[in-house]
């Protein structure tokens, strides 16, 4: 509800740097909640996509390929605007699995080592795009590892399915 309610507007309007407000092909941008916007070490933003039917990592193919490209794009032309880093000094990425399922993409600081920016999570989406031009459905015919904490609960589900 939190996702939908930024994308509605009727929360934290007044934190948005960016917006694109094609339904298929935009998104919002704006500051993660883990960063306190005091200094750029640590830069960390979030582009939440208009879309609501796309969860994760998984459901794209090469039809968001524009939106993937729009957000890419514009989200680093709006960071190099309003906060003076350039798109070559950003790690721009997705994760999976994710830490809730409706589509976002994370711009950190490319010094900044964020939580689960690291390989075994992180996707940096340059690849998703490059991944899903030359294979449309590249994401629903890959296997994908990631990490799980031992706390997280999907990691019960696969040790009670007896999966681990």
């Amino acid at each position: 509800q939190w996702v939908y309610n930024i994308l509605e507007k009727k929360a934290e309007a007044e934190r948005v740097v960016y917006e694109n407000p094609d339904p298929q092909h935009g998104f919002v941008l704006l500051p993660d909640l883990k960063w306190n916007q005091s200094q750029l070490d640590d830069l960390y933003l979030i582009a939440l996509v208009h879309r609501r039917d796309l969860k994760s990592l998984r459901d794209l193919t090469g039809e968001h390929l524009p939106l993937l490209r729009n957000i890419l794009r514009e989200g680093q032309e709006a960071v190099a605007k309003r906060f003076g880093v350039p798109g070559s000094q950003l790690r721009v990425y997705l994760h999976y699995q994710p830490s809730y399922y409706h589509l976002h993409v994370h711009f950190t600081a490319l010094g900044y080592e964020a939580p689960g920016c690291a390989v075994e999570r992180a996707h940096l989406l340059a690849d998703v795009v490059d991944n899903l031009a030359r294979d449309p459905r590249h994401y629903q015919s890959r296997a994908l590892s990631f990490a799980l904490r031992a706390d997280e609960p999907l990691l019960r589900k696969f040790q009670e399915a007896g999966r681990l």
